[in-house]
């Protein structure tokens, strides 16, 4: 059997989470005795499309898989002239509703493989609680509106913050310099000095590190210290970034939500030798670091020596 080649596009070079993507393609790779090409979209879904469609419509360039994380919508269209062309495709970190009707005649392997984003907001909503008790008010960076990741940990932070914490959100796309961008233009507005905020949480560790630099800028130092006292949080977990942010007290928590090209990488490889499908959606499960009851004993330590 041939060694197989995989197409990977992701979102962006300038993103923790990402680039630990591309790092979990290649060690798959690896392991798997395959091949694989990464290339990354800048953000750009006009852009995306395009590179996959050169991979698609030139025949010598053609791989036989293409993974892709989704910078705008799901692309069906493309997705359908991948199939049509062989190529198996797979869907990541992004909630489509094409993938059925696309697999009742699709020849090669079609899934996806997703974080289960309301759970991670789910997670975050509990932290805010650990963390601030059952009081205060949050400010939360959100990531982009043009997929449902932001959409769904949204929601599933609102379902389990405490009912009398408030929210007030900015916008981010992932990155730390639109976290940093965010937080600048927020402490430009007359508004961030007459609102009392008791944490950041963000949607992912880059955004949340992007507004721990924005505050470690600031010239005046009593609300520089003021605001490095105030505790941010975020989300992905990656080991050499969010979750060492973490450890080194930088951030105050985050969630874990494991790397995805692995899986799909893995699933493929299964369906080839099986000639199957893969299963059409596989959910993976995220955790606290820390865990909650950790960040609640830490809580209540810190109100213990206040006393």
């Amino acid at each position: 059997m041939e060694k197989l080649r995989v197409l990977v596009s992701l979102i962006t070079e300038d993103n923790d989470f990402q680039l630990e993507q591309a790092a979990a393609a290649q060690s798959a790779a690896i392991r798997l005795n395959a091949s694989v090409e990464i290339i990354y979209a800048n953000n750009d879904a006009v852009q995306q499309t395009q590179q996959i469609l050169r991979y698609v419509q030139e025949p010598s360039k053609r791989p036989d898989a293409i993974l892709v994380e989704p910078v705008g919508t799901g692309m069906p269209q493309v997705a359908k002239a991948s199939v049509s062309a062989g190529i198996a495709w797979a869907v990541i970190n992004a909630g489509v509703d094409y993938l059925a009707e696309l697999r009742q005649h699709a020849m090669v392997p079609v899934f996806s493989v997703l974080s289960d984003h309301e759970e991670i907001g789910k997670i975050q909503g509990q932290q805010i609680g650990a963390i601030l008790g059952e009081t205060g008010c949050v400010l939360c960076i959100e990531g982009p509106a043009v997929r449902d990741v932001a959409r769904l940990r949204s929601k599933g932070m609102m379902s389990t913050k405490p009912a009398r914490i408030t929210v007030k959100t900015l916008k981010g796309d992932w990155t730390q310099q639109s976290g940093h961008h965010a937080i600048k233009s927020w402490l430009s507005l007359s508004t961030s000095r007459e609102m009392r905020v008791d944490m950041i949480a963000c949607q992912n560790d880059d955004m949340a590190m992007g507004a721990r630099r924005a505050f470690e800028e600031l010239t005046d130092t009593n609300q520089r210290d003021r605001w490095l006292q105030v505790p941010i949080t975020g989300c992905d977990g990656v080991p050499k970034t969010g979750q060492a942010w973490v450890q080194k007290k930088r951030l105050a928590a985050t969630v874990l939500s494991p790397p995805l090209v692995g899986n799909a990488m893995e699933l493929l490889a299964n369906a080839r030798k099986t000639g199957g499908q893969p299963p059409e959606r596989t959910l993976i499960a995220p955790s606290s670091f820390p865990a909650i009851a950790d960040i609640q004993m830490r809580r209540g330590a810190a109100a213990g020596n206040s006393i």
